[in-house]
């Protein structure tokens, strides 16, 4: 259990790390029109995320699912996760749970920030 934990933080470091560069990038390169350095840390996590998972197919290792799937991309980034969850409902046929599960996350997720917001607003 102790080398998982320390294979997730070390990727989940190097993730959030990478991210942190990609921002900078987006920022110093890109317009400020939208939010670059979210979208394509977003892009390239769930880009990342479906080479890993493919290449897991062909070579099983519980080790390397955790630095790379669960940390790397998890500090990358959690849409990449998200991505991968709505891609398997879809390669399932699983209509329905995707529309549900893909939609409702936006939906209570904006929601739910909403609400943070204005709870700190009134404090």
């Amino acid at each position: 259990m102790i080398k998982n934990l320390l294979l997730v933080g070390l990727g989940g470091g190097l993730g959030s790390i990478a991210r942190y560069a990609t921002s900078h990038f987006a920022e110093k390169y890109l317009s400020n029109l939208l939010p670059y350095g979210t979208l394509l840390a977003n892009i390239v996590g769930s880009f990342l995320i479906g080479i890993m998972l493919g290449y897991l197919i062909e070579n099983p290792s519980q080790y390397f699912k955790l630095l790379l799937v669960t940390g790397f991309c998890g500090g990358y980034t959690t849409f990449s996760t998200f991505t991968i969850e709505n891609f398997s409902y879809l390669q399932n046929g699983q209509i329905g749970l995707f529309l549900l599960y893909a939609l409702g996350s936006i939906a209570i997720g904006l929601l739910a920030v909403f609400i943070g917001f204005t709870l700190v607003k009134l404090v």
